[in-house]
């Protein structure tokens, strides 16, 4: 039978969505007809925009007297341009129609419009880009437009920020390889009032990124409608712990953190992994990271320093005798990089780790002494017994979670982001 007749057929019989999925899943299979491209506000434009009425030249001035580099923030604009233009012409030349958005642009048509969706930025245009992209149907790619100074660990390598061509050459005839990396969903319970209100953004992000604020984009569609508000069944129709379930309308791609505002009260929080029995814990917040976050926050809060290491190398020599050379640099590096080797893990599984930050008790039931400190879970509750807290999602949006709230953390596959992996 010739491929298209049995393609057709395929899509239009009676046979098994995994035989359909995988068909659709080629790459090859992938060819895009429209482009949305997210542009990241450059610092140079944010100050712009602020001083709207000033000219360049006084803008310099002002900036100046701030300790600001304006000739510094129009040149690294302009390489953000430069490559940023180079996608468009890229697209545009493959046959693509391609629109260009910035922030306040960037809306739920928008996306529905496309095909596939570029970021041109950062980790936090990525991010930001993400934030709209609730399945994992529809492709997101990062195009880092200023390697030199942005590391862009969520964007394709960095070859491909001055090989841009190459890259959407690959991505049209599909020399790439899919790659879905899990987000987490988080499910509030409690007072409906309490768990509907509004995520406040970090105003701290404000200037330094200017493209994290993205508040206005989730709330643009506040409640999608596969995840109403709706009454929890925990409630048991007692009217006096009436409370309510709400799925929040963004998914942490790197991580959660909750804990109180002010990280020099002590967090007081009950714990529940998969199936175990909660336990109760005294912190100054818990994070709860996925693959992609787990070489972010997650893993500078765990790793391991040669200082550190070097010195626990000393104490072992000293307390067992045995003939460490603690002061052997390979050996220091070695067990430092396998350390923290470990605490990374792959962003497409469905798992995610957990580390109670500076933990003052790790638990308070029986077997407390079994709980640790940082560790693994598929499946995570916590209950705040706080009385200033926030439940914070990819460092950007903060929503209010006080004594009684409760947050449901899963992974599910139709959360996954798709992305796109090339190879120089």
């Amino acid at each position: 039978m010739h491929v298209g007749r049995f393609r057709k057929l395929i899509a239009t019989s009676q046979y098994p969505q995994v035989l359909k999925r995988l068909l659709c899943d080629d790459p090859k299979e992938f060819h895009p007809k429209k482009a949305l491209v997210l542009s990241k506000v450059s610092r140079y434009e944010f100050e712009k925009y602020r001083h709207r009425a000033k000219s360049d030249l006084e803008l310099e001035k002002l900036l100046l007297k701030r300790g600001s580099n304006f000739q510094a923030l129009k040149k690294h604009h302009d390489i953000h341009k430069r490559t940023e233009s180079q996608l468009i012409q890229a697209l545009e030349d493959q046959g693509i129609e391609t629109k260009i958005c910035q922030r306040f642009e960037y809306t739920d048509s928008a996306v529905k419009w496309a095909d596939i969706i570029f970021s041109a930025g950062g980790d936090g245009t990525f991010l930001m880009a993400a934030s709209k992209l609730n399945h994992h149907r529809k492709p997101l790619v990062g195009i880092n437009t200023d390697p030199q100074r942005s590391e862009g660990y969520l964007c394709l390598p960095k070859y491909f920020s001055d090989h841009v061509g190459e890259a959407v050459e690959k991505i049209g005839i599909g020399a790439f390889s899919w790659f879905l990396r899990k987000r987490l969903r988080i499910t509030l319970i409690g007072d409906r009032d309490k768990i509907s209100e509004k995520a406040l953004e970090l105003h701290s992000q404000q200037l330094t990124y200017p493209e994290y604020r993205y508040v206005e984009l989730i709330n643009e569609t506040t409640e999608p409608s596969d995840h109403p508000l709706v009454d929890n069944p925990e409630s048991n129709g007692n009217s006096d712990l009436k409370l309510s379930k709400r799925v929040l309308p963004i998914l942490a791609l790197n991580e959660v953190f909750v804990g109180e505002s002010l990280s020099s009260r002590v967090s007081y929080l009950e714990v529940q992994l998969d199936q175990d029995k909660v336990f109760k814990t005294r912190n100054s917040g818990l994070i709860i990271s996925t693959g992609t976050g787990s070489t972010s926050w997650t893993f500078n809060v765990n790793k391991l320093t040669h200082q550190s290491v070097e010195s626990l190398l000393r104490i072992v020599k000293e307390a067992t005798g045995f003939p460490l050379n603690w002061q052997d640099e390979r050996l220091v590096e070695s067990v430092t990089e396998n350390f923290n080797h470990d605490i990374v893990f792959n962003p497409e599984a469905n798992m995610m780790t957990y580390t109670l930050r500076d933990p003052h008790s790790v638990g308070t039931f029986p077997d407390a002494t079994e709980k640790k400190p940082r560790g693994r879970a598929d499946r995570l509750e916590v209950k705040s017994r706080c009385f200033d807290a926030c439940l914070v999602i990819d460092g950007s949006l903060s929503f209010k979670f006080n004594d009684g709230m409760k947050a449901v953390i899963e992974i599910h596959d139709e959360d996954a982001l798709r992305t796109i992996q090339l190879s120089p």
